[in-house]
């Protein structure tokens, strides 16, 4: 355990895909339903190393090189929509909306920073029921540089009014956790969609389950001084 200043922690940051949702799957499966007419396919390592935490436009030069930018964006558009069609199924990551309450009643501020499209981000956190949780959103297509770039991070704890030792991170994939501990964040990789091994090699300081791991509850317990 790296283990906090006690009384430390102000924030709390969340990813979106992966982090808040196991919702890797179900963008695999719009994956392969866009890539149908193509005659491609979108097996689960391809996915996990060339896909998961990248923005549209990085996926769409991955999968059509050849092809112009006018065509990349006609891609995601349709993919996005069949994920949305599909989004309604999934539920938040074991422990999450527990995790949300107890930071809610400690006066903790909570904020998420995704490379997901607003369309989605809006779409996701209203299918979660967790449009309101969250005091500022930032969006990495909206941001001059995305994830894996420290930059949506530093532009949330400047919104957030707090220093990185101040909040923790949490990420799924090794854009996202090169993001977070590029901003200096203590950074918790959610295993969701890589293992302990690439999430710690990435940067991650810890690595945990979900939100009930003994590991994330300890880190809690010093850093909220729950002695």
């Amino acid at each position: 355990m790296n283990a906090p200043r006690k009384g430390s922690l102000r924030a709390l940051i969340f990813d979106m895909d992966g982090t808040l949702t196991d919702s890797d799957p179900i963008h695999r499966l719009a994956f392969e339903k866009a890539l149908a007419p193509y005659g491609q396919a979108m097996p689960e390592e391809e996915y996990l190393r060339m896909i998961s935490g990248r923005t549209n436009a990085e996926i769409g030069r991955i999968l059509f090189p050849d092809s112009p930018e006018a065509h990349h964006l006609a891609f995601a558009r349709e993919k996005e929509q069949l994920f949305r069609n599909l989004a309604n199924m999934l539920l938040p990551l074991s422990g999450l909306v527990g995790l949300l309450d107890r930071a809610r009643d400690r006066g903790l501020l909570l904020a998420m920073v995704t490379n997901a499209p607003r369309e989605n981000a809006e779409h996701m956190l209203e299918a979660l029921g967790l449009e309101q949780r969250f005091s500022t959103v930032v969006l990495g297509e909206e941001s001059p540089r995305p994830k894996p770039d420290p930059l949506p991070y530093r532009i949330a704890l400047e919104r957030l009014g707090i220093d990185a030792p101040e909040a923790v991170a949490f990420e799924d994939s090794v854009p996202g956790v090169r993001s977070a501990t590029g901003a200096g964040l203590f950074t918790f990789g959610v295993m969701t969609t890589q293992p302990a091994s690439v999430l710690t090699e990435a940067g991650a300081r810890e690595v945990i389950q979900d939100y009930e791991d003994p590991v994330l509850l300890e880190y809690l317990r010093i850093a909220l001084s729950e002695l």
